[in-house]
Formats: structure tokens, sequence, C-alpha cells
């Protein structure tokens, strides 16, 4: 199962792609994996303020809805239209097609409290 090292990861399964002040976040291949095939995916506007720790959209499967919890507090920047069309992405490519928002960070030493590759690879037993 791919656990990119280049990336940061949240306990709820998020994964976060740090470049500057930016946050690049989606859901990890472990996570696609345990709610099966995804059909449909809500996700907050551009400019809708986020803090680490609540709800930020959801993403629906066949088996269940899951909250997507956000890793890190600050101000939704893009978001990724193509996922309404395409919810199918989530499972074929969590990592590359399947990012969810970009976030323009409002905490940068929240990034301190994620995940490193190696750590999240343990916490799923990997």
């Amino acid at each position: 199962m791919a656990v990119p090292s280049e990336l940061k990861y949240s306990k709820e399964h998020e994964w976060v792609k740090v470049e500057g002040n930016t946050v690049t976040i989606g859901i990890t291949e472990y996570a696609q994996g345990e709610l099966g095939d995804i059909v449909f995916v809500e996700l907050p506007e551009v400019d809708d303020e986020i803090n680490e720790g609540d709800t930020f959209g959801s993403v629906e499967s066949v088996k269940t809805v899951s909250e997507l919890y956000a890793p890190v507090s600050g101000k939704v920047v893009e978001s990724n239209d193509e996922l309404e069309d395409s919810p199918e992405f989530v499972n074929e490519s969590p990592y590359e097609k399947a990012w969810m928002v970009k976030v323009e960070l409002s905490d940068e030493s929240q990034i301190d409290e994620l995940l490193t590759a190696e750590q999240y690879s343990e916490m799923i037993g990997e």
C-alpha cells in the first residue's frame, strides 16, 4: 500500500502535501480502500475557513458516508471540482487526481503535529 514519504498524515487518514504556506489535502490509499467504491464527494467552497479537527466535507461510498476532518486550519483557496463528476478518482488515484482542497495555512506550526509517512505506516499496520 502506498504511503508517499514526502507527505504528512493525520490520524483520521488525510494526507497533507506542504508547499510553502499552502497545503493540499486528500484521503489516503488506506482510507479509500476501507471505504470501498466512492460514489459522491462533498467539499467546501473557495474562501471557506476550515479549522483543525472540524469536518470540512464528506465522502460517500457504496458502504457508508465518511466525514473529512481538517488536519490544519486555514482558508480554502481551491477545491477539486473534478471530484463532483468523477468521484472514482478517489479510488483510482488518491494521491494525484483525487486531492480534495488546497488551503492557505493560518498556523504553520500545525504541520509539525502531523504524522510522518513512517508513523502513519505503523499506525495502519503496514
